[in-house]
């Protein structure tokens, strides 16, 4: 995997909006602590458009993209928020141009269908937050998603979880949303890794639709290729009347895998969503001590 150059004081970096309509505090809130961070906040020209659920077009939103991937001056794309579209206009872009000037693309939730794209692409990719959620973030979090960008990356050290399961492996990362890689299963974006350390989190869904999506990635046969497994936040779950939470029936689909698993990792929709790069090589260590999780120098 090929990692983007990291930022430098003075970078211009664009602020587009792929997927839902953003209100344009986020976006103010955003361009304001980019400021901070010594970077150069373009908005895109349709960042603050609307179009029913989406923000603006489909021909707005690719339009923004194409732009922000091939100008040259732009260093980082953050996209502002999720939602849904990115599936729209995904492969309606040119990424020949992006392919031989990578930078980073930010954000997490909808924009997983394009994390998983630029992986197949051979490029990593930060699971970050995004502007609509910069003012929800705790400042731990912001400030590793900067350090990040800014090269100082550093691994992760957590506590044990009842869930975890021991062992130590070294594998690509790949993942996201569950519901988005259920969705893009089997097509042209899923990742191809055959041996991934995956990480899967999710918001808002009904329980019995996780377990459903589980089983049925289960029976296509994805949990059994996979080298570790790490799984975020499932925030906002509906449904209790189903009997388990959702690490519970993860906890219960993958215990007769032999692979490492760790639970609790702090991403996703949540207020301590830390930011993933995707697509590194990453070292997996799951013990009875809790996990450590350290991004190679690709």
């Amino acid at each position: 995997m090929y990692r983007p150059p990291y930022l430098q004081a003075g970078d211009q970096v664009a602020l587009v909006s792929p997927a839902g309509a953003v209100d344009a505090a986020s976006v103010k809130c955003a361009v304001e602590t980019l400021q901070a961070w010594g970077l150069v906040p373009v908005v895109a020209p349709h960042a603050l458009a609307v179009d029913g659920y989406f923000a603006g077009t489909d021909r707005q939103r690719l339009h923004d993209m194409q732009w922000a991937m091939d100008s040259e001056d732009i260093r980082a794309i953050f996209c502002t928020r999720g939602g849904y579209g990115c599936m729209r206009i995904v492969e309606d872009l040119d990424y020949s141009v992006f392919q031989g000037n990578p930078k980073w693309l930010v954000g997490f939730s909808d924009i997983t269908v394009f994390h998983s794209k630029l992986n197949t692409l051979g490029i990593e990719s930060l699971h970050a937050p995004m502007p609509k959620s910069f003012g929800k973030t705790v400042p731990e979090a912001m400030e590793r998603l900067r350090d990040f960008l800014f090269g100082q990356v550093t691994s992760y050290h957590l506590p044990p979880h009842p869930y975890n399961q021991e062992g130590v492996v070294e594998a690509e990362l790949t993942g996201g949303n569950l519901t988005l890689l259920h969705c893009i299963r089997s097509t042209v974006l899923e990742c191809k890794h055959q041996t991934p350390v995956l990480f899967i989190e999710d918001v808002g869904e009904n329980l019995y639709a996780v377990d459903r999506m589980l089983q049925s990635l289960k029976l296509a046969g994805r949990f059994d290729r996979l080298q570790g497994l790490i799984v975020g936040a499932f925030s906002e779950m509906r449904g209790e009347n189903f009997g388990k939470g959702a690490e519970e029936m993860i906890h219960d689909l993958l215990k007769d895998y032999a692979y490492p698993v760790c639970f609790g990792f702090p991403a996703g929709h949540i207020a301590n969503n830390y930011p993933l790069i995707m697509g590194s090589t990453v070292e997996l260590l799951v013990t009875s001590a809790g996990t450590e999780l350290r991004f190679m120098n690709d």
